[in-house]
């Protein structure tokens, strides 16, 4: 399927591995051109010229830390300087930090707040203005969790508050953004695992409790895909998707459990 991305371009943050480095393929296999940015300049010019390789893209490698108020304007300007213009923006970025409500710190909360919800407020407001500049259509998505949509567990406070903050910003922003041609959405991934992940590690160093997890959370029988998820965000960037905004779409293999 042809999704009519051709000569757009796309910034994709957290992008040197795993999900945000799969979304940054899947959005130069379908033409556009590709800004990525990651912490490890390393990891990052590598994933740059896997994607190169793979696809012919012309791929613009930023390492930068994205929850530095500054860099958010840096990378935007960076982006539309190289290829002339921003038609979507993908925040990816985003980790965790385990601890109970009792034992977790104001930096604890703030470090957390600024990489899954402030990072991506600040890219999203430098890039909507080059958005609405832009001739064609502009997307922006939001890659969140189903933890942020439903109860995580114990230990979960600041990932699941930041993660439903995200889809709520989303939303919000679908509202006010989509009379100017920009459509916004969030993405809720399951468990899926890649090489050096987390399920990936747990899978390798706790095979049989896995398969449990698996039997018992997995209702599809196995882990989800990088490529899964990063199709479904490359349909959402396309005019195939031009009656989608303000949704959370749940890429889980029916793992959630959520109504709404």
């Amino acid at each position: 399927m042809d999704l009519g991305l051709t000569d757009n371009v796309a910034i994709v943050t957290g992008a040197s591995r795993g999900i945000g480095k799969g979304i940054a393929h899947a959005l130069a296999r379908e033409g556009c051109s590709i800004a990525i940015c990651a912490r490890g300049a390393d990891d990052l010019n590598a994933a740059a010229d896997d994607i190169r390789d793979q696809t012919g893209a012309d791929v613009l490698a930023i390492p930068m830390d994205v929850t530095d108020p500054d860099e958010a304007d840096r990378l935007v300007e960076e982006t539309a300087d190289r290829f002339g213009a921003i038609h979507h923006y993908v925040g990816n970025v985003g980790g965790n930090r385990r601890g109970t409500f009792a034992e977790l710190s104001d930096e604890d909360w703030k470090d957390l707040i600024d990489l899954n919800l402030m990072s991506h407020v600040r890219v999203a407001r430098a890039a909507v203005p080059h958005m609405r500049e832009a001739e064609e259509a502009g997307s922006i998505t939001f890659i969140s969790s189903i933890f942020g949509r439903e109860l995580g567990g114990a230990g979960l406070s600041l990932y699941n508050t930041t993660k439903s903050a995200l889809i709520s910003l989303g939303k919000v922003m679908a509202q006010e953004l989509t009379p100017d041609g920009i459509r916004v959405n969030t993405v809720a991934p399951g468990s899926i695992r890649f090489e050096g992940g987390s399920w990936d590690r747990r899978v390798k160093e706790q095979p049989e409790k896995m398969k449990e997890f698996i039997a018992e959370n997995l209702p599809i029988g196995r882990f989800g895909r990088v490529e899964e998820v990063a199709d479904t965000v490359a349909f959402l960037a396309s005019e195939r998707a031009s009656l989608i905004t303000g949704a959370c779409i749940n890429v889980d293999g029916g793992q959630s459990h959520s109504l709404i």
